[in-house]
């Protein structure tokens, strides 16, 4: 039996990620993410799903970020009835996650609403809190190993993946054909988690390339991290950190405990301004035995620096304008496109004595990547606001695997797969990987387009 596979998303870029996989009667879904970025990025989440939806039977997540995960209440507004595939913490977060993501786009669309910024009338949110909800009501946990059947005899299996808590490289049989789905490889030491499974063979493989042409530069991030945290203390200045929610956030405060407690850097007040990485700081630690066992025997204190500080309200979080250094705030969104840490930044960033700590990767278009960069002026609530603050970009937090990682990673497989396709990446990493893969391994590899549809046999 032949199967397709049809790249609705994260081909070419590093968000929106969501593939369609047909075999026989079957019709699965893998992650179903939004896009973030650019206004054309974002303008293809309003664009009609390949499929109908409730021609779907079934969805796969890799992993709880809205990447990943984003588009799926949109997905069930618009007719999906089926059963969600997770890990249980990515059912968890998810639960946090989602409606979160609902909650930002009605604000947003009553803003515009209320300012008449639209081109549309009245603007309107992608989803409701509602529809979220019902999506997170779809999810069914899956752990790690046990196979779950599916339509007209397909299965479908999760394995660890160490990118963040709960993350899975997605396997599927179908007709006699494998394939297996990376979803976002972790590193092959992660700072908290257990490093991803070996795979040993499939027909064809789906591997993520976002770093496919770089190396990370520093692996051990505590030297630079201490540093930083040392520097601005100095000059009595506050850290402002975009981190994701999940995962990041988590690796951060693990890491500044680890630091607190060898003496390495002072006792700061450390605050985090999100309620979502504050829950998802709770799911962290309700799955000890998904982290590390370094980290694990710390315990309750794992992810507690000595003077932690978690703030939830809008006035709490205000508070923080008037905070005087030295202090670390960790904020989200990771990479600066929306939510509180925007109001830090322009709080912070005209102010040479603060620093921006960049831990993680920054996609096109963000302003993340422009601080990256070195941009002079960010646009920020429709004004440009100066960048007169340090801004150091630390790799050595990524949750990604670097090219060689990667490629070690591949190595483990018992044969070559038919063919493997590099997505989530952006060009040349995507290209840079593919001609790695080719030329080290061996094996028949493509960079699929976006709307790219592949035969499977």
């Amino acid at each position: 039996m032949s199967a397709t596979l049809l790249f609705a998303g994260a081909a070419g870029t590093v968000t929106g990620s969501h593939f369609l996989f047909e075999a026989g009667s079957l019709r699965l879904l893998l992650d179903c993410g939004i896009y973030q970025g650019g206004r054309e990025l974002r303008e293809r989440n309003w664009q009609p799903f390949p499929v109908p939806p409730d021609s779907i039977d079934a969805v796969a997540l890799s992993h709880a970020h809205i990447d990943h995960t984003g588009y799926l209440p949109r997905l069930v507004a618009d007719g999906f009835a089926g059963p969600v595939y997770a890990t249980a913490p990515t059912r968890d977060l998810c639960a946090i996650m989602l409606p979160d993501s609902a909650r930002l786009m009605e604000e947003e669309a009553s803003y515009r609403n209320r300012k008449g910024a639209t081109r549309h009338t009245p603007a309107l949110p992608l989803y409701t809190e509602q529809d979220a909800e019902r999506a997170v009501g779809r999810i069914q946990p899956l752990p790690y190993g046990k196979t779950q059947p599916l339509a007209g005899g397909a299965r479908v299996t999760l394995h660890r993946a160490g990118h963040i808590l709960g993350s899975a490289l997605v396997d599927v049989q179908a007709g006699g054909i494998r394939l297996v789905f990376s979803g976002d490889l972790g590193r092959d030491d992660p700072e908290l988690l257990i490093p991803p499974a070996d795979v040993r063979e499939t027909d064809y493989l789906m591997i993520e390339s976002t770093y496919g042409d770089r190396l990370h530069v520093e692996q051990d991030p505590r030297p630079s991290l201490a540093a930083a945290v040392h520097a601005v203390a100095a000059r009595r200045g506050v850290i402002v950190i975009p981190a994701f929610a999940v995962g990041r956030t988590q690796e951060v405060l693990a890491l500044l405990r680890e630091l607190e407690d060898a003496g390495r850097i002072p006792d700061l007040p450390v605050f985090v301004d999100s309620p979502m990485a504050t829950d998802a700081t709770a799911i962290y630690r309700k799955y000890p035995n998904e982290l590390d066992a370094d980290v694990r025997q710390h315990g309750e204190r794992a992810l507690r620096p000595k003077q932690l500080h978690f703030t939830r309200s809008v006035e709490e979080s205000k508070a923080l304008n008037t905070l005087e250094g030295p202090a670390i705030i960790i904020s989200a969104s990771g990479m600066a496109t929306g939510g509180r840490i925007l109001h830090h930044l322009r709080n912070r960033l005209p102010e040479a004595r603060n620093a921006v700590l960049l831990v993680g990767y920054q996609g096109e278009g963000t302003r993340g990547r422009q601080l990256q960069e070195g941009a002079e002026h960010v646009r920020i609530f429709g004004q440009d606001v100066a960048v007169r603050a340090e801004v150091l970009k630390m790799d050595g937090f990524s949750a990604h695997a670097d090219a060689d990682e990667t490629l070690a990673w591949l190595r483990g497989f018992a044969r070559p797969p038919r063919r493997t396709f590099l997505v989530h990446g952006e060009e040349p990493a995507r290209t840079t990987l593919a001609a790695r893969i080719r030329q080290e391994l061996g094996w028949e590899v493509s960079a699929p387009a976006f709307g790219e549809k592949a035969t499977l046999s």
